[in-house]
């Protein structure tokens, strides 16, 4: 790489993350912009001034010396990012120095650099701190004692130099309190932002508890031989619940993001298979709004945390299923620029040029008031956008009113290689779930009842309990990792599994962020399911076990 692509990174590149170190960067940039306009300045002094005077060159000379040094700092402080105490008082005492030389051997002509007196100063203060704002201060009073010892002009003017000295105390001095207002303040807000984020994970947590019990004693309904009417009222209760449960997964993925703590793990996926799943998982949703859900197939692999990319997607289809009922939704991939991009496509009435740019903000509903019928509070988007950015991703919205919309998730990194064919499911019989043993522990009476009830119906023998005392054999472990006391999901699974001196199946139910449960749990064979859990897909997971029990005893 050339010393002009060095330099043009060097200014151009985006922030790190590292907040010290991008702002030392912030001032290496604005030191070089500063110290050209200098150059700028005296020069066009000396074409205009009658008669040059002899040191203005030897200024401009050491000024074009100090812009070279200028483009050493800043390429040593991109691409070393040390942001050590010592780097930054060097470079003060660089700053400084430069500035009484020129002050001092050009006079009144350089008067006008003290005000890079007061943005060294103030610059460090706001940049790193009072410490910093403090030593700034002293260094500026020093410089302008041993500048107004050398220059002759200041020198005959004792109350311009007054001037100069009370300037360059009460301005520091009023950056400390802006400082420290603006510390306190952010202080503030951050105590107030964790708060919130707390709160909001808790209620969610606590509200999903009867949620799921809900849900649970309604699919038990659903198979008491109910009238037609009743049966509807069923199912109405049901959507409704469906859309609780949405709210609430919003509302616990964004004080997991607001918390900091969400991280991108990517892992070799089939893209296939992740999609299949978001189809699965909304295929009644679809049913529910008439929706004509199609997956066109991918058989590329890809370096992803499924995961997250799974809560984003599950948020553009719920988007698409709600504002375009009774029309087609269409799941696709593309290939542009060597990376997968995946499409989601709707009929809905589409977003107006107004709503778009404003549609990843949280809260914001496009349409405004015609969209009340449609539920959600404008979380879904706001969601998406700020995984991406942790991913890595990018999110591209088009859409035209009457039409329909197209949101689009690019910049996939694509693995070689076409994902293995997947086995063929082994044979089960009409009722896969009889006679299976579960052991069931949940601490929430009401869900282990609706939990029990359901899973007798579909064949199990369950034992239930909410806790465990002793050691129980079992061929499947359904439990929720959250217990109330000191014991996890986690334990329990060790404990069974210790006792039987086998790997017993397991499944979690966690109503907590489910990507931190599986890294708790750090078993990719147990899977996670998050309440309020809808009963197709504990029925799935259930059975997925079992076929996977069936697999292993045959082979």
């Amino acid at each position: 790489m050339s010393f002009i692509d060095l330099l043009r990174n060097s200014l151009s590149s985006e922030p790190t993350g590292n907040t010290l170190h991008d702002t030392e960067r912030g001032q290496a940039k604005v030191r070089l912009y500063l110290t050209v306009i200098t150059i700028i300045y005296l020069s066009f002094r000396i074409i205009i001034d009658d008669e040059p005077v002899g040191y203005v060159p030897v200024v401009v000379f050491y000024m074009s010396c100090f812009f070279v040094i200028s483009i050493v700092r800043l390429l040593v402080i991109a691409h070393k990012p040390d942001s050590g105490h010592r780097r930054r008082v060097t470079t003060m005492l660089l700053d400084y120095s430069s500035i009484v030389f020129v002050m001092s051997v050009a006079s009144e002509m350089a008067l006008p650099m003290y005000a890079l007196i007061l943005w060294i100063t103030v610059g460090n203060g706001m940049r790193f701190g009072s410490q910093y704002l403090t030593l700034a201060t002293i260094m500026a009073l020093v410089s302008l004692a041993i500048i107004a010892g050398f220059n002759p002009y200041l020198y005959k003017n004792p109350d311009l130099l007054a001037t100069l000295f009370i300037t360059a105390v009460i301005v520091p001095a009023y950056a400390h309190v802006l400082l420290r207002r603006t510390r306190q303040a952010s202080e503030e807000a951050v105590a107030a932002n964790v708060a919130k984020s707390r709160f909001l994970a808790q209620a969610s947590h606590d509200l999903r508890q009867p949620v799921h019990a809900i849900s649970l004693f309604t699919a038990c309904l659903h198979d008491a031989g109910l009238r037609p009417d009743e049966r509807r009222m069923v199912e109405n209760i049901d959507r409704s619940l469906h859309s609780v449960s949405r709210l609430f997964r919003s509302l616990l993925d964004i004080s997991t993001l607001d918390s900091g703590t969400q991280v991108s793990k990517p892992e070799i996926v089939s893209i296939n298979e992740l999609l299949e799943d978001i189809v699965h998982q909304n295929f009644k949703a679809a049913e529910w709004s008439n929706v004509n859900l199609t997956l066109v197939k991918c058989s590329n692999r890809v370096l992803v945390d499924p995961a997250l990319l799974s809560t984003m997607l599950l948020n553009i289809v719920s988007n698409a299923l709600k504002y375009a009922p009774n029309r087609n939704v269409l799941i696709g991939c593309r290939h542009r620029r060597g990376k997968l991009t995946i499409e989601v496509h709707d009929q809905g009435p589409g977003i107006s040029a107004e709503d778009l740019p404003l549609v990843y903000d949280e809260f914001y509903r496009a349409g405004g008031s015609t969209n009340k019928n449609v539920d959600g509070v404008g979380l879904g988007l706001s969601i998406v956008k700020r995984l991406s950015v942790l991913m890595g991703l990018t999110i591209n919205i088009r859409s035209t009113l009457n039409q329909g919309t197209v949101v689009s998730v690019g910049g996939i990194e694509i693995v070689s290689g076409e994902a293995p064919a997947q086995p063929a499911k082994p044979y089960v019989i009409a009722s896969p779930l009889q006679g299976l043993n579960v052991l069931l522990i949940e601490d929430d009476e009401d869900v282990l009842l609706g939990s029990a009830t359901l899973l007798r119906k579909w064949g199990c023998n369950v034992d239930a309990r909410t806790a465990l005392s002793e050691g129980i054999g079992c061929d499947l472990i359904i439990t929720d990792f959250d217990l109330g006391g000191s014991a996890t999901g986690a334990d329990i699974i060790a404990e069974v599994r210790r006792f039987n001196k086998r790997r017993i199946p397991a499944i979690v139910i966690t109503g907590h962020s489910v990507p931190a449960v599986k890294e708790e749990l750090n078993d990719e064979d147990i899977p996670v399911l998050s309440k309020p859990i809808r009963p197709v897909e504990l029925r799935s997971a259930v059975t997925a076990q079992k076929a996977s029990m069936f697999k292993k005893a045959s082979s």
